[in-house]
């Protein structure tokens, strides 16, 4: 990397203040450090949410998904829990919670252009009662997730009327994009993958819990 100084880098955050000017005032007071009744009516239609977490390793951000009622459940206005279900073994999330227990979360509810952010700290769990609270169909999750609330808000509907990411009209195809094999292929050439996503949705749909 050059060690040339980037004249248009922004270095400091007067430089950045500057540039933006002040932020909206209710966009600092609508933040709370709990869930209020409407956040929580809002936040329990979402089926889908990315957690953001940080350890030794580095940043990391996952997807988390499930039937509504099964992705996590509101212990109180301050606390919530979800599982880890069956994946690749990587455990990045749960790493890195293990090292640092902050992370950030942000849930999007299907046809909705507003989503709702959460940062708070994490720890992974072996309760007994949550475990089983997670259990589907016999099939229990390792770990739970348990966070405590610092903030949260909802942010804006900007970023997703821009993407216009529910419009049907918008949506690939699974040709307008490489398969999980290709992708597989193109960081490991070696690899034989001809089978692998022929494969791939039996073995998804038979692994999900």
């Amino acid at each position: 990397m050059s060690d040339q100084i980037d004249p248009h880098k922004i270095a400091t955050i007067e430089a950045l203040e500057a540039l933006y000017g002040p932020a909206n005032p209710r966009s600092l007071t609508k933040e709370t450090t709990y869930l209020t009744d409407a956040y929580r009516i809002w936040i329990e239609r979402a089926p889908f949410f990315a957690i953001a977490s940080i350890g030794a390793g580095g940043l990391d951000c996952s997807p988390r998904g499930d039937t509504l009622g099964e992705v996590f459940e509101v212990l109180d206005e301050k606390t919530l829990a979800f599982p880890d279900r069956r994946g690749n073994n990587r455990m990045d999330t749960l790493r890195n919670i293990v090292a640092d227990p902050r992370i950030a979360m942000l849930f999007l509810v299907p046809g909705i252009d507003e989503t709702l952010r959460i940062n708070g700290r994490a720890e992974v769990t072996v309760d007994p009662a949550l475990i089983e609270r997670f259990d589907v169909k016999g099939k229990k999750p390792a770990t739970v997730v348990r966070v405590s609330i610092d903030a949260v808000y909802f942010q804006c509907a900007r970023a997703l009327l821009r993407s216009d990411i529910w419009n049907p009209e918008s949506f690939a195809t699974r040709s307008d994009v490489p398969t999980a094999g290709a992708m597989i292929k193109s960081a490991l050439p070696g690899e034989e993958t001809d089978s692998y996503d022929g494969e791939l949705r039996e073995r998804q749909l038979a692994t999900l819990y």
